[in-house]
């Protein structure tokens, strides 16, 4: 009789074990969302930045909690890292929760960071990787 009480603790460990396992990523799922505008998301400081090229640059959309940050109080730079090849541009709110920077080329695999700075605050930094 002890072997069967001794088997029956160790199955529903098992089972125990077995179900954290597979719900875990469920419960863990509060990744990075997906892209609103086609471009590459990341999230800093609790809030979700999303970079898209344009035909004469770039543009990054702030949201905040799922709801658009209103930006037009921020400023700042985008750095692009193209191989070798590096270039900058001023980011400018561009109405709602977009910034603009252009002459700025995003190519595949291209490095970029975003610094952005807003009322005093401490500044922010972004990077993201373009995948396409």
């Amino acid at each position: 009789m002890t072997m069967n009480k001794y088997l029956s603790k160790l199955l529903a460990a098992g089972v125990v074990t077995a179900a954290s396992v597979v719900l875990a990523p469920a419960a863990l799922a509060h990744g990075t969302p997906a892209p609103l505008h086609g471009g590459v998301v990341q999230m800093a400081a609790h809030m979700t930045f999303e970079l898209v090229a344009t035909p004469d640059g770039a543009v990054v959309y702030a949201l905040d909690h799922d709801k658009e940050l209103d930006v037009s109080r921020f400023n700042g730079k985008l750095t692009v890292l193209n191989g070798s090849e590096k270039s900058e541009a001023p980011l400018i709110p561009a109405g709602g929760n977009k910034l603009e920077a252009k002459g700025v080329k995003l190519s595949p695999g291209a490095k970029v960071v975003a610094v952005l700075n807003s009322d005093n605050k401490k500044p922010l930094t972004v990077r993201f990787v373009v995948k396409k």
